[in-house]
């Protein structure tokens, strides 16, 4: 199990538990948070580059940029930087085979 993250909060604390899944792994983050910052926080990576194996984590951060792009398990992308993360969300850091 992640237990360190790419990104650590270091101020509000007070707002609500969400839990939610990334690859299958269940994983916690605050209400409020984006998909972005919940999965950086978690200690996953967003996905893979698709031109090669270097991890992604989000570059522009305001959804310009297209370098966040996650996978939910019912098969849409979404934009990681400027989605909020919402109670039992699925995620993928890979399109599914059967997508491709």
């Amino acid at each position: 199990m992640i237990t360190a993250g790419r990104i650590v909060r270091l101020a509000e604390f007070d707002r609500a538990e969400v839990h939610f899944y990334v690859d299958g792994h269940r994983c916690s983050a605050l209400a409020g948070d984006t998909v972005l910052t919940a999965m950086l926080a978690s200690g996953h990576v967003l996905r893979k580059s698709e031109f090669g194996a270097e991890p992604r984590a989000g570059f522009c951060l305001m959804g310009a940029c297209q370098d966040c792009w996650v996978w939910q398990d019912e098969g849409p992308r979404l934009r990681a930087c400027s989605t909020l993360l919402g109670e039992g969300m699925r995620l993928r850091t890979m399109p599914s085979e059967s997508w491709l």
